[in-house]
């Protein structure tokens, strides 16, 4: 049965620039993915745009291919497929290009996906009916006040796929689902159909489970102690023409993967586990089988799959004010008093100075605040960090309190042993909105060039 490797360089947004080198110098791959966009990076990467027309991507991409230059070199069959085009993925693949010509490979052909934006067109769609309901309070977008600053719709497999079959060797994507980095590859080399639910879903769990990078190779788990995870190996599916596949990382680096590791990715961020919806296939969890082969590698079998919901899912995000914070080390048999009169000491100063806050939170640090109800407060402290918070629409109002923190330095009690933060930065808040748009109102756009036509 034929079976294709792909391996996933990067979960997130600052993800290790090293790990989609070690990757592919570690294992021969069909496909590197490499996922850098949550929920918010978009509305992050608007705001980059905004400043800058040429920007708005993820610029970890361009080192992190430079990094690669020698591979696509000694690996004449390894394809990449990523994300990283964010709110700007034309941009991204010129900015790619130019490393790529560079690097004399000026014939790699480059495919850009487009059509996720829905800024652009979010009054139109609203007009012809899309009321872009907040699924967490059925709001209509309508009575939304502040202003969006990016809309974009999570887009499917089939563009990717689309883009493979016109020869690209590196596809830039904006939003799609993460797990469709990986279904593309897949349609494109087995030849599926998109009705083909149970293998498309068998695809779907194998994106889904190597798309957060360490995180399935036994990074962030509970069983850490002798892992080696300085040195952690980053995951690879290999996928069947059947859908099943076997989830394991290249021979001789850190982490481990074993049932509990892939399990625990498997059930992350899912929902509904009879209905992970995908815009490719409707996926049930519920059906799939881990089996532990030894030796870092688990057999994943039995996904099933239902026709693709008519809706597809949005990133949606609004400006929301301005928020900052403040820290201060507090030492002393009575920290936790110290810290508290610390606290409202700023509170009360604003207040005289005319100000309140829609929104503001004080934690102590080490006295169990960090992670609330999972203890009592630890005995005999001798020092904790003032964490305070505060949001509000008013720049101004924010602006104030990161003023109220220096002056405790001499107006505040004894013991406090200095400052993790001299003036807190006031950064804009951008609020999340989840909602749908129906599939039919959405066009995806596919544009391959080689490196040297994109100028």
């Amino acid at each position: 049965m034929k079976r294709i490797r792909i391996g996933n360089g990067a979960g997130f947004w600052g993800d290790n620039l090293d790990a989609p080198r070690r990757l592919v110098e570690g294992a021969e791959l069909d496909y590197l993915t490499l996922e850098y966009l949550a929920e918010l990076t978009l509305s992050i990467l608007a705001r980059l745009r905004e400043k800058d027309p040429n920007a708005g991507y993820a610029h970890d991409f361009l080192p992190v291919l430079k990094s690669l230059v020698p591979a696509l070199r000694a690996q004449p069959k390894l394809k990449i497929v990523t994300n990283a085009g964010g709110m700007n993925p034309t941009s991204c693949a010129r900015a790619a290009a130019a490393i790529l010509r560079e690097a004399g490979l000026d014939d790699v052909r480059i495919g850009v996906v487009a059509g996720d934006d829905l800024l652009p067109q979010l009054a139109t769609l609203q007009r012809a009916g899309c009321r872009f309901e907040n699924l967490d309070d059925r709001r209509p977008l309508s009575e939304l006040k502040q202003p969006v600053v990016s809309a974009n719709a999570y887009l499917g497999a089939r563009p990717i796929a689309d883009a493979l079959a016109d020869g690209a060797r590196i596809v830039i994507t904006g939003r799609v689902a993460d797990a469709s980095l990986t279904v593309g590859p897949a349609v494109h080399e087995f030849g599926w159909q998109w009705n083909d639910w149970n293998r498309l879903a068998g695809a779907s769990v194998a994106g889904h489970l190597i798309e957060c990078g360490a995180q399935a190779t036994g990074g962030y788990s509970h069983h850490w102690q002798g892992a080696n995870l300085a040195e952690v190996g980053y995951p690879i599916a290999e996928l069947a023409e059947d859908g099943s596949s076997i989830i394991t990382k290249p021979a001789g680096t850190g982490g481990r993967v074993d049932r509990a590791t892939v399990a625990s990715q498997l059930v992350y961020e899912i929902g509904d586990p009879q209905h992970y919806l995908t815009p490719d296939v409707d996926c049930d969890f519920t059906t799939v089988s881990l089996a532990d082969l030894g030796g870092d590698r688990v057999a994943v079998s039995g996904a099933t799959g239902h026709a693709a919901p008519p809706t597809l899912k949005v990133s949606l995000a609004y400006r929301d004010g301005f928020m900052a914070d403040g820290r201060l080390l507090v030492y002393g048999r009575d920290c936790e008093e110290k810290a508290y009169e610390c606290a409202v000491e700023i509170i009360i100063k604003l207040a005289q100075a005319g100000f309140d806050y829609l929104r503001k939170n004080v934690e102590l640090l080490g006295a169990g605040d960090g992670v609330p109800g999972l203890g009592e407060p630890p005995q005999g402290l001798r020092e904790v960090v003032l964490r305070m918070t505060v949001h509000d629409p008013r720049r101004e109002a924010v602006e104030r309190f990161t003023r109220e923190f220096a002056p405790l330095a001499t107006s505040g009690p004894a013991g406090l042993a200095g400052y993790t933060q001299a003036r807190g930065e006031v950064r804009p808040v951008f609020a999340y909105w989840p909602t749908l748009v129906p599939r039919d109102q959405v066009q995806s756009q596919v544009e391959v060039r080689t490196a040297k036509e994109w100028q």
